[in-house]
C-alpha cells in the first residue's frame, strides 16, 4: 500500500499526479476486497466508484466543500481517503467503522445516510444556506442511478433553483440507461462539453456575439435553438435541463484524467449541475462483474472463488419457498420488492413467475398503494420490506392501506436487531409505529413453520392489512417439548407459576432457555409467547393476571411497542402485582453482531436470567 497508507487527508490525495491516482485506486479496490471478503458488506457499488470518488478528493475541499453519498453504501472509498484507513479493517466490526457515512466518525461525514434518495435534498438545504451565509464552499452529491427510482428525488431535483449555483450532483449510472445517447458522436461531445476550455470558450463567444450591434442578441438566440436541437437529437436528456440544472455527460466515470476535467467544468457553471457518469459495477473483481447483486450486499466471502463462505438456512429464504409454493397452487399470488428481490429471498419466484412479479424500485411508499390496486382486482399481492424501508410507508399504511379495509400482506424482513448495518437499519421501529394504525394485524413467528402458517393466515384470512415480521438470519433453538398451536400465543413452561416471562418473535429461543437455567434455581417460570402481536389477544393478558411478577423481553423499542401495550391491558383489568418491561429505551442500537446487541440490551438468556433472578438490574 504504496499510496493509501500515507493518505491521512483528502490534502494528500491532491499532492498526486494523474499516474499515481490510477495506482492509489488500485491499492484501494484491494483494500475493499480484502476487508469486505472478511467482514462483509456492500462490495460492487463500492468498487465501481473508487475512480470517481478519487477524482472528487482530488478536485474539492472536504469538508469546507460538502460531499454527501447516496446511498452511503458507496462510501468506503471516501472513508478510506478521509483519514479512516487505520481502522478500516475494522468495518462494520463493533466499535469499529460504520458501513455508511457517519458524523460521529468523520467531519468528512455531513450526515448519517443508509436510506436511499436523501442527498439532494440534503444537498439543496446545504447549497442553500451556503448562499444565504455567504459560504463559498461546493456541495456535491452523489446518487446512485438505483436511487433514481426514488421519487424523493424528484421532489429534490425539482427544488434545485432554491440552492444557489455552487450545487453538483454526480449520478454514478452503473445499469440503468437514463440518457439515451446516439453513437460515436454523442460520445464524442459529451467528452467536449465536459471540458473546461470549451465552457470557457463557449461563454467568450457568446459575450462576444451578445456585444454586436442589432444583430448579436439575434445570432446567440439561433445559435442556441441550433444547439439544443442537436443535444436533445444526441442525448434526449433535457429532463434535468427543465429541472434547472445544467446537464453534463455521460462520461467514464473510470477515467481519473476525465473525471477531473468534468469536475473542473462543472464548478465553473453558474448554476446546478448534473454530471452524469457511466461506471460499471463491482469492477475490477471479476465475480462481482459478473454478479453485481449477488456482491450488492455480501456476507464473509472466500476471495479466489467469490462464494460466500457456508451459512444455515434464514428466513428470508423460508419466506421465498412458502411464496413459491402458495403461488404454485394459487394463480392469484403475487410478490412485490422495491428492489430487494435478493434480499427478501424472492429471486426464485421472480424466475418462476415473472409475470406475477414486482420490483417497483426503490419505492417502498408507490409498492404500498400499487399492492392495493393489485388487491382491488382481487389478487393477493405481498409486499417483502426489510423493516427499516417500511418506516418510509407510514402515510401510505394508514391512508392507503388500513383505511382501505382491502386485503394487503406485508412480509417485514429484518425485524428487530439486524447487527453489522448499525443505526440507519435496525428493525425496531416498526412494532411501534403499526401500533398506532387501526385495523392492521402483526404477526411475529419465531421458527420457520410459524411463518408459513401466518404467512398463509395472512393470505387467505384477513380482510385488511397483515404484516409478517421476521429476523434477519435463522431460527433459534427451540425446546422439543413446545407444541405450537399458531393460535394468537402458546403457554410454555410451568402454567401454575406466579412468574411470567411474556415475549414473542426471535428471542422466545433465548426465553427457553432461561426458564431451563432458572430451573436449575429453583425457579419454575411460564412463558407466554405472542403470535400475534397487534391486537394483543386478551387471553393472552389473562394468563399473566395471575401472577405476582410479570416480566416482558421485547426486541424493539419500548416507547408504544407490545410490552408497553401489555402493562397498560393489565392496568385496564385490575393487575396489582409487579411488572417489568426490558425493551431498547429511547435511543438507536449501533452496530455490532446481533448477539452482542442482544446481550447488549438484556435480551440474550443470560440477561433474562439475571433480570428475573434480580442478580443486576439491565438496561
Amino acid at each position: 500500500m504504496e499510496y493509501l497508507k500515507n493518505i491521512k487527508s483528502p490534502e494528500d490525495v491532491k499532492k498526486l499526479d494523474t499516474s499515481q491516482l490510477n495506482d492509489l485506486s488500485a491499492e484501494i479496490r484491494e483494500t475493499l476486497i480484502d476487508t469486505v471478503s472478511r467482514t462483509g458488506g456492500h462490495m460492487s457499488s463500492n468498487l465501481g466508484v473508487v475512480e470517481l470518488t478519487v477524482a472528487i478528493h482530488k478536485m474539492f475541499d472536504c469538508p469546507k466543500d460538502t460531499i454527501i453519498f447516496d446511498v452511503g453504501h458507496q462510501a468506503y472509498t471516501h472513508k478510506l481517503l478521509t483519514g479512516r484507513y487505520e481502522k478500516f479493517s475494522l468495518l462494520r466490526c463493533a466499535d469499529g467503522i460504520s458501513g455508511f457515512p457517519n458524523p460521529s466518525e468523520s467531519e468528512c461525514d455531513p450526515f448519517y445516510s443508509g436510506h436511499s434518495g436523501t442527498s439532494v435534498s440534503a444537498a439543496i438545504g446545504v447549497a442553500a444556506a451556503n448562499s444565504i451565509l455567504g459560504n463559498n464552499g461546493y456541495v456535491v452529491a452523489v446518487v446512485g442511478d438505483g436511487s433514481m427510482t426514488n421519487g424523493l428525488i424528484y421532489e429534490a431535483l425539482n427544488n434545485a433553483n432554491v440552492s444557489g449555483k455552487r450545487l453538483i450532483v454526480i449520478l454514478n449510472d452503473n445499469k440503468m440507461s437514463i440518457s439515451q445517447n446516439v453513437g460515436s458522436l454523442a460520445r464524442y461531445l459529451a467528452v467536449i462539453r465536459s471540458k473546461s476550455k470549451y465552457l470557457r470558450t463557449k461563454t467568450r463567444v457568446e459575450k462576444v456575439l451578445n456585444h454586436i450591434p442589432l444583430v448579436g442578441k439575434s445570432i446567440s438566440k439561433c445559435v442556441y435553438r441550433m444547439k439544443t436541437s442537436l443535444k436533445q437529437r444526441l442525448y434526449k436528456s433535457n429532463l434535468f435541463e427543465d429541472m434547472g440544472f445544467a446537464y453534463m455527460g455521460p462520461i467514464d466515470g473510470h477515467n481519473i484524467e476525465l473525471l477531473c476535467d468534468a469536475l473542473e467544468t462543472a464548478k465553473l457553471v453558474t448554476k446546478p449541475v448534473l454530471l452524469h457518469v457511466n461506471t460499471v459495477k463491482g469492477k475490477g473483481y471479476d465475480f462481482a462483474e459478473k454478479s453485481p447483486t449477488m456482491f450488492h450486499g455480501i456476507s464473509k466471502f472466500d476471495i479466489d472463488t467469490g462464494e460466500p463462505l457456508p451459512s444455515s438456512a434464514t428466513f428470508s429464504k423460508e419466506f421465498g419457498d412458502a411464496m413459491c409454493s402458495f403461488a404454485s397452487n394459487d394463480r392469484k399470488i403475487c410478490a412485490i420488492t422495491a428492489a430487494m428481490s435478493v434480499g427478501t429471498g424472492l429471486q426464485n419466484f421472480e424466475k418462476n413467475y415473472p409475470k406475477r412479479f414486482f420490483d417497483v424500485g426503490i419505492a417502498e411508499e408507490h409498492a404500498v398503494v400499487f399492492a392495493q390496486g393489485l388487491s382491488k382486482q382481487g389478487l393477493r399481492p405481498v409486499f417483502a420490506v426489510y423493516s427499516t424501508f417500511l418506516q418510509r410507508c407510514f402515510d401510505q399504511l394508514i391512508h392507503d392501506g388500513a383505511l382501505q379495509k382491502r386485503s394487503l400482506v406485508i412480509a417485514a424482513d429484518r425485524a428487530g436487531f439486524v447487527g453489522e448495518d448499525g443505526e440507519t437499519h435496525q428493525g425496531i421501529f416498526d412494532v411501534a409505529m403499526m401500533n398506532g394504525i387501526p385495523d392492521i394485524t402483526v404477526y411475529s413467528p419465531s421458527t420457520y413453520e410459524e411463518l408459513n402458517k401466518f404467512l398463509y393466515k395472512s393470505i387467505y384470512e384477513s380482510k385488511n392489512v397483515s404484516v409478517v415480521r421476521y429476523p434477519r438470519g435463522s431460527e433459534g433453538q427451540i425446546p422439543e417439548d413446545f407444541k405450537p398451536s399458531f393460535a394468537s400465543y402458546d403457554v410454555y413452561g410451568d402454567k401454575d407459576s406466579d412468574i411470567a416471562l411474556v415475549t414473542y418473535g426471535r428471542i422466545f429461543s433465548n426465553a427457553c432457555i432461561a426458564r431451563d437455567m432458572l430451573g436449575k434455581d429453583g425457579i419454575k417460570i411460564k412463558i407466554i409467547k405472542l403470535n400475534r402481536i397487534k391486537p394483543v389477544d386478551i387471553n393472552a393478558v389473562n394468563e399473566a393476571l395471575s401472577c405476582e411478577k410479570v416480566f416482558f423481553f421485547e426486541e424493539g423499542i419500548r416507547s408504544s411497542g407490545v410490552g408497553e401495550k401489555f402493562a397498560s391491558l393489565l392496568l385496564e383489568n385490575g393487575y396489582k402485582g409487579e411488572y417489568d418491561l426490558t425493551a431498547v429505551n429511547d435511543c438507536f442500537v449501533p452496530q455490532a453482531s446481533v448477539e452482542k446487541q442482544l446481550e447488549t440490551y438484556g435480551l440474550d438468556c443470560d440477561g433474562m436470567y439475571r433480570k428475573i433472578l434480580g442478580v443486576e438490574k439491565i438496561g
